[in-house]
């Protein structure tokens, strides 16, 4: 064990990676239908790891939380400031009753087991994880007007019992988050979470990365002509409401411009562009599909334009569809619509505002066309923009220093809460104005995987091994106390959430009770069993009350007990 605390000492870094890869081994191991999960696992295997004496400076823990938290408020900010209406009464509510929950399950321990106010205060702040106590609560007993080293013992007691609870803490809100829950459902989150991005969008189920319909809704064929022989182009386009359009013609070996009174004849070769509704009706009009689609082949594209026109904000899909030339809107198709980030169902009484981003497809000149038309076209890009992301981070770290004391109580969001905040209003920004702040999807992927991994696994080398030794020298009580504050108010709060609150929704119901406990290892395991950012709205409100209500619970446990 020595050459081993030997290398940890030369590179702690070692004994990171090493938690990283062994707790995300641990993770996938199936325990019957049980799985610990990447974030839970690197936790487990940290503490194993501490073992062998390891310090990982708590700056790295402090940088791996703010980016964390920031990518989660960035993803989810667009959805969490609309969603800002009556309906987040119950996140308030569900907030507020694990508070009190909590507190009432500390106050009648401590009493039933004879806990003094350091011990009782240490069994809130690592039952909870919610660090904060520990300084709410010294500060609390330094103020009873005890003498000097009664105070000094109660507040190492709190420390103990922090030290001892914590690690559990951790894991046990994971495993009622991520585990219990789905299965108290009865169903996973990655399925609550297809269910209400399915909702979300408008009832169009959403894909999961690299997954297609087999049916997509925009199509092209090649097709001789036979019974069409005489008819215009026009003429065939308008029959299915523009649903479609004759974008290539071949006659006699030889290219046509498919120009709108073009006669076509009889064996020439067309290729039709369009929603697969019109492409169905209009097949028996033409004549007989073709394979072979050499000479009318053609390369389409999708462009992205920002929503702009002047006197259109406000205008339903059929109104615009309506009021905008014929020939304007040619060959053109609305692939797909967002606003601030969030899906738009494309549906003819769907009203388009401005900043929303429409995804155009059809031939690059069509594109072009239709973009210059609806406002600008927002480039493509899979590049950072670490300026808009670094003074996002470093205003939330300044807001997280910011302290109100009321009451004599400090109270103060602190660098989580801080960033998290930040975070949720630079991504509304980018949603209303999406020239801006480009962070791609796999960019915030890999912040949040990263920043909570390494972040849960520096509290597990920093921890474990006082937690470990604690339970040797002062019996397992407080450890089983603190097995007990960590999944009462949990279970009791889920079933609140569930039968008063009348959450229906798996995933949105773990991001509320996760956000409840402060716990951003449980929430961190729940974003990756949902493997989506459904959670993360209602996680962002009640996360944001938490972290000043349980902060509360210092003070009020040295009072009460």
């Amino acid at each position: 064990m020595e050459w081993l605390h030997d290398i940890f000492h030369k590179s702690p870094e070692i004994a990171l990676f090493l938690s990283l890869a062994a707790g995300y081994f641990i993770g996938q191991i199936n325990f019957g239908k049980f799985q610990l999960g990447g974030v839970g696992g690197s936790l487990l295997a940290a503490v194993v790891i501490s073992q062998a004496g390891v310090t990982i400076d708590n700056g790295v823990k402090s940088v791996m939380f703010a980016v964390f938290i920031y990518a989660v408020g960035y993803d989810s900010g667009p959805g969490f400031f609309n969603s800002l209406n009556r309906k987040t009464l119950r996140e308030i509510a569900m907030a507020v009753f694990l508070a009190v929950s909590a507190l009432i399950t500390v106050v009648v321990c401590a009493k039933l087991f004879h806990l003094n106010k350091g011990l009782a205060a240490g069994l809130a702040g690592g039952a909870l994880t919610q660090s904060a106590i520990i300084g709410t609560a010294g500060d609390a007993i330094a103020r009873l007007g005890l003498p000097a080293d009664q105070v000094k013992s109660l507040q190492s007691d709190v420390a103990i019992a922090y030290a001892v609870t914590y690690v559990f803490g951790s894991l046990g809100a994971i495993i009622v988050c991520v585990n219990i829950l789905p299965k108290f459902m009865g169903k996973g989150l990655r399925e609550a979470s297809i269910e209400a991005e399915k909702a979300l969008s408008g009832a169009v189920p959403a894909r999961a990365p690299g997954q297609l319909s087999a049916l997509p809704e925009l199509v092209g064929r090649a097709f001789r002509v036979e019974q069409a022989a005489g008819r215009t182009v026009s003429e065939l386009e308008v029959s299915q409401n523009d649903t479609i359009t004759i974008e290539r013609i071949r006659r006699h070996g030889k290219g046509v411009e498919p120009t709108p009174d073009l006669v076509l004849e009889k064996d020439d070769v067309v290729m039709v562009v369009g929603r697969r509704g019109g492409m169905v009706d209009i097949a028996p009009m033409i004549g007989a599909e073709l394979a072979d689609t050499d000479g009318v082949s053609l390369v389409m594209q999708t462009r992205q334009a920002v929503f702009t026109r002047k006197g259109m904000n406000r205008t339903t899909i059929a109104e615009v569809r309506k009021n905008v030339d014929r020939d304007l809107r040619h060959g053109v198709f609305v692939e797909g619509a967002t606003r601030a980030g969030q899906p738009l169902p494309i549906l003819p009484e769907t009203k388009l505002e401005h900043g929303d981003v429409i995804t155009f497809y059809g031939s690059p000149k069509d594109t072009r066309r239709a973009v210059d038309a609806a406002g600008y076209e927002l480039p493509y890009s899979n590049k950072t923009d670490f300026i808009y992301m670094g003074v996002g981070l470093v205003l939330g770290l300044l807001i997280g220093l910011i302290v109100i004391n009321i009451g004599g109580i400090p109270l103060t969001l602190g660098s989580g809460g801080g960033c998290l905040l930040a975070g949720l209003l630079f991504g509304w920004m980018r949603g209303k104005h999406p020239m801006y702040g480009v962070m791609p999807s796999a960019a915030s992927q890999l912040l949040k995987d990263f920043g909570l991994a390494a972040f849960v696994a520096v509290v597990g080398l920093n921890s474990g091994l006082q937690a470990v030794v604690t339970v040797k020298q002062s019996g397992v009580t407080i450890f089983l106390l603190g097995v007990f504050v960590t999944l009462f108010p949990l279970l009791l709060t889920m079933l609140f959430g569930r039968y008063v609150l009348r959450y229906d929704n798996a995933a949105i119901l773990a991001g509320a009770l996760s956000g409840s406990r402060s716990a951003n290892p449980a929430f961190g395991g729940v974003l990756d069993k949902a493997e989506s950012a459904v959670p993360t709205v209602p996680f962002a409100i009640t996360y944001a009350i938490a972290n000043v209500a349980l902060t509360l619970l210092g003070p009020l446990v040295v009072g009460l007990v």
